[in-house]
């Protein structure tokens, strides 16, 4: 784009502090699963026991994951895209350049029970969500027909910065 400095042009977040609760939850499992391992005398036979750590282990781990990678959502809008990277190491990560974009609207409420929960969605009839809390957020209809939902704060100045660039890229 001519005209625009490099760099973001709108950058947003959401979080979702309810979810540090499932995270101590996954770590209570992971603390089980250790306390298990390390603490018992293994007297009652090594296969049940083994099962219990390892699934102790499995499930808290696999529940710090999912939440921690959804208490927050950062997104940015530049000249060229739309990124929006999850939790604190940014993971799982989309990028959508704005040639790819027909359409933005702002949605003024959107609500996990919408999508079936939190964190990374798809929907058959909805398409792809990033859904980290209730409230605001921002839709992008893609060139293809998909769409691509993202719940993030002052979403509707992100959907004037997308159409900005989307009626420069039609010229």
């Amino acid at each position: 784009m001519k005209g625009h400095p490099p760099g973001p042009l709108w950058a947003g977040r959401a979080s979702n502090r309810a979810q540090w609760l499932l995270a101590a939850a996954g770590a209570a499992c992971v603390a089980l699963g250790v306390h298990l391992a390390v603490g018992n005398a293994w007297t009652s036979g090594i296969l049940p026991l083994l099962m219990s750590v390892v699934g102790c282990l499995a499930a808290g781990f696999l529940i710090l994951y999912g939440t921690l990678a959804f208490v927050h959502v950062a997104v940015t809008v530049d000249a060229e895209s739309l990124e929006v990277r999850c939790g604190h190491m940014g993971l799982p990560r989309r990028k959508i350049r704005l040639a790819e974009v027909s359409s933005a609207e702002f949605l003024p409420r959107i609500t996990p029970q919408q999508w079936g929960g939190w964190g990374y969605r798809w929907r058959p009839e909805k398409g792809t969500a990033v859904i980290v809390r209730r409230g605001e957020g921002l839709e992008l209809r893609l060139g293809d027909g998909k769409l691509f939902t993202v719940t993030v704060d002052d979403a509707e100045n992100a959907v004037r910065v997308i159409r900005t660039h989307l009626r420069s890229l039609a010229r």
